[in-house]
């Protein structure tokens, strides 16, 4: 019986560009891949055949492990499961997949079998699109017209005091459209860039280097690096975008006009993964904002954000590979975490940790 598990997939399914296994739904274990399945997964056929799902799901994504084993055994019962997924590939890369469960008619009971297509591209182009009408919608649309409103007001005005400040208004809310057009580009910017634009660096200096450049404009806030261990990421401007973003939106809400703004680097706890937190102890970010990042869900004028800033963050962080999370810390106050796959340094030999 073990030889008949272990058999692989004929030689044929290795020529397809999809990637397939088998998977025996009572313990949710593969048993079979084809050549796709283990290169869109990073791992060989026998290494697959002893993980559980867990090992190769995105441990902060909300669809967990536990779900994908009872969509398993679901679709082994005879109802076909087809949903999004975000798997961690072996080297700590996280990809979008769709997956496709349908009960396995080769003679045996409880097995299914999976078919997974890379839908990366697909994801990127659909998260452009939303972000596209996201701005056009909601931002330039609300900023235009409150342009509209205050150009009103200077014309009604007759007072010189009140023709200053309608003015001031107009002034800051044309100045809101420039930082919303630039946001835009950084996102452009992040998709275009290519694996070739990015280099190794010390995670830490990454991060010096972003805080060297906004403390000049901010000279009123302390920024705080702690290195809790050395550790290294592959990163371009897009990573520059995002951690100016996190760094910029805790000073810039903060009470106090001299915050301090905390950033800690070092290893992930549970995956392992390089994870770079920027906590504060301002308000809590608004939960609408927060929601607003869920592409799945369709944007409307009850519920949409009011910038694009967590947009940019969450964008620039996943087109390296990686992920955004938010926390509200207690009694008040926002932990922003980004968690980026970990690199050798240069010259050290390939670990042989698992």
């Amino acid at each position: 019986m073990a030889a008949e598990q272990h058999a692989p997939f004929p030689s044929e399914y290795d020529a397809l560009s999809l990637a397939i296994a088998m998977y025996d739904a009572e313990d949710a274990r593969i048993e079979r891949t084809n050549g796709r399945f283990e290169s869109l997964f990073g791992y060989a056929a026998e290494e697959l055949r002893t993980l559980s799902p867990g090992r190769y799901t995105a441990n902060t994504y909300r669809f967990s492990a536990a779900d994908f084993a009872e969509r398993l055994r679901d679709a082994a019962g005879g109802d076909p499961q087809q949903f999004p997924w975000r798997i961690k590939r072996a080297d700590g890369e996280l990809t979008w997949v769709r997956v496709s469960l349908s009960a396995w008619d080769g003679g045996r009971d409880a097995h299914v079998l999976a078919e997974v297509r890379d839908i990366t591209e697909h994801y990127a182009a659909s998260r452009r699109e939303t972000l596209f009408w996201r701005v056009l919608r909601h931002n330039l649309r609300n900023e235009a017209n409150k342009l509209v409103g205050y150009a009103e007001a200077v014309l009604r005005e007759t007072d010189r005091d009140g023709l200053r400040e309608a003015g001031r208004k107009a002034r800051a809310t044309a100045l809101d459209l420039g930082t919303i057009a630039t946001s835009v580009k950084e996102i452009q910017q992040a998709a275009a860039q290519s694996e070739t634009h990015r280099s190794p660096r010390p995670a830490a200096d990454a991060v010096r280097d972003v805080i060297a450049v906004l403390e000049p404009s901010y000279p009123d806030a302390t920024f705080c690096l702690e290195e809790r261990r050395p550790m290294w990421v592959r990163v371009d401007a897009a990573f520059d975008h995002a951690l100016r973003h996190a760094l910029e939106n805790a000073v810039c809400h903060a009470d106090e006009s001299d915050p301090t703004v905390e950033v800690t680097v070092g290893p992930s706890p549970n995956t392992g993964r390089v994870e770079i937190r920027v906590s504060d102890t301002n308000p809590y970010i608004p939960q609408v904002e927060v929601d607003a990042l869920d592409t799945v869900s369709e944007l409307t004028t009850t519920r949409h954000g009011t910038g694009v800033g967590l947009f940019v963050m969450q964008w620039c962080v996943e087109s390296l590979g990686g992920e955004l999370t938010f926390e509200r810390r207690e009694p008040r106050g926002n932990r922003v975490r980004f968690y980026l796959p970990p690199q050798r340094r240069p010259g050290d030999p390939p670990s042989s940790d698992p």
